[in-house]
């Protein structure tokens, strides 16, 4: 067994390691929220590229704002910031000790947050804070000014709490100083995320000084993107399974599939990574890559999570070995979501739904059920919710996307069809449990949400079809209500 860190590498033969010297690397990018996804995406990116003896002044540098990130910062610490990716198919698994990060600034050190960003030599800060961390209205999708994170931030902008706050900090003290901006770029799946990056910078700068917003308009880049890696959380599975395996005792490691994708708008003033060389699209429009993974892949996700969450499955390959669940989802896909995501330059939708479909069968991952089913208070209006409004638009049928709705609002009820009590799984689940036993006897309730179903939830055909859908699944139970389904009997 060796304990991971810069010293013990040398001793590690079982995980390739970091080709180029940690040594000549500098710091070129602040990123918030250093997790899993982060670490199995992004770093590992930029791992590949240092190794080709490019791009060295462009390191990462993590920072974060949640009580929770101090752990991670402190078990990163202890091992040099090092960290190993193993990555798993159902036939193989290899690792390897990713070193692209440097440093990692301590959460609620706004100061030096602030002093970092104000660096010149950091030209991108990136973002990975998950879909809830936008301060946006799930439905309308604008930014949320009246949050009180925001209004702290805009009466404290000497020491903020949040990450637009610290951003919005550093390019004050960069425009003072006429340091030219860094650029803003999201790695979260959200619709747009350069955009929605950009309204709440934006928006808190307007709370600020006017003149501010307009200047971080002009001035500020927020290039789009599109990212995916399938990668769940750690738990001691995975960290078990890294020292039976490869002998490495790592406090955090990330398993993830091998497959991997980003697509970026190349828009960088201050400069970037040279990240064509690792496999990075870069492209004028992310927007029909970004609708197909998070329509098909996302949205794929969600119909998957709850059936399964209900039938009381475990893992997320499980789920894709039950029948009924894995014909729901094809179904669904095909029927529904498919026919209205907007064509991708070079992509058949159909080759890449059959793509996503063994990604969900990979048994190696470990991808979890509840991961999935996390936060649907914030995933289903991005990742269900937009198909069905297109649907309805076209007058076309919605009896798949308002199963997958029924089933979300049947789980969070909080039991599983066999009576199991299901943990809270969603920031606001007081609220929609609270809906969900409401809907039961009456299922317009659970639609009543408009900040998740907008409109959708007054069209007369989704309202409809909710409404069969819940009350069958109340009645006869998930698997008879599957099977319905895909008899064209629902």
């Amino acid at each position: 067994m060796t304990k991971l860190s810069a010293a013990t590498l040398p001793r590690i033969t079982t995980a390739a390691l970091p080709a180029y010297d940690r040594a000549s690397l500098t710091a070129g990018i602040v990123h918030f929220g250093v997790g899993n996804f982060h670490r199995a995406h992004q770093a590992v990116y930029l791992d590949d590229l240092f190794a080709l003896g490019s791009s060295h002044d462009w390191a990462l540098v993590g920072a974060g704002v949640r009580d929770a990130d101090e752990a991670m910062r402190q078990k990163l610490k202890s091992q040099d910031w090092l960290t190993t990716v193993v990555e798993q198919e159902a036939d193989s698994s290899s690792a390897r000790i990713t070193g692209a990060m440097i440093d990692y600034i301590k959460p609620g050190d706004s100061a030096a947050v602030i002093a970092r960003l104000a660096d010149p030599a950091i030209r991108i800060v990136s973002l990975t804070i998950t879909e809830g961390g936008y301060y946006i209205d799930p439905a309308s999708q604008k930014f949320d000014p009246n949050h009180p994170d925001i209004a702290f931030d805009a009466a404290s902008m000497a020491e903020p709490r949040t990450a637009f706050g610290l951003i919005l900090a550093g390019l004050i003290r960069r425009r003072n100083a006429g340091i030219q901006p860094f650029t803003v770029m999201s790695c979260d799946n959200i619709p747009g995320n350069g955009h929605v990056t950009q309204n709440a910078v934006v928006g808190l700068a307007k709370l600020v000084d006017p003149a501010l917003a307009q200047w971080v308009r002009d001035n500020v880049a927020f290039p789009n993107g599109m990212v995916d890696r399938i990668t769940p959380a750690t738990s001691p599975r995975e960290v078990a399974l890294l020292s039976d395996n490869f002998g490495i005792d790592d406090n955090w490691p990330v398993f993830c599939e091998s497959f991997k994708q980003w697509v970026l708008e190349d828009n960088f003033p201050a400069g970037r990574p040279a990240l064509e060389r690792v496999g990075v699209q870069f492209v004028s429009d992310v927007a029909p890559y970004e609708h197909m993974k998070i329509r098909i892949l996302n949205g794929g996700h969600a119909t998957i999570a709850y059936p399964a969450g209900l039938l009381d499955i475990h893992f997320v390959h499980e789920a894709m070995e039950h029948p009924l669940i894995a014909a729901f989802l094809a179904k669904v896909e095909n029927d529904e979501i498919i026919p209205v995501v907007p064509p991708v330059p070079d992509t058949d939708l159909h080759d890449y739904f059959a793509l996503c479909q063994r990604r969900f069968a990979n048994p190696k991952i470990g991808d979890t059920v509840r991961r999935l089913a996390l936060d649907g208070s914030n995933r289903q209006p991005k990742f269900i919710v937009p198909s069905a409004v297109d649907r309805v638009a076209a007058g076309q049928s919605v009896i798949g996307l308002a199963l997958v709705s029924a089933l979300w609002c049947r789980y969070c009820y909080g039991t599983s069809d066999s009576g199991a009590v299901i943990e809270p799984n969603d920031p606001s689940w007081n609220r929609l449990t609270r809906q969900a036993r409401l809907a039961k006897d009456d299922p317009k309730a659970w639609l009543a949400m408009t900040d998740i179903y907008g409109d959708l939830g007054r069209s007369q055909s989704f309202v409809a079809a909710f409404g069969h859908a819940l009350t069958t699944l109340w009645s006869v139970g998930t698997k008879a209500t599957l099977e319905r389904y895909l008899a064209d009997r629902l």
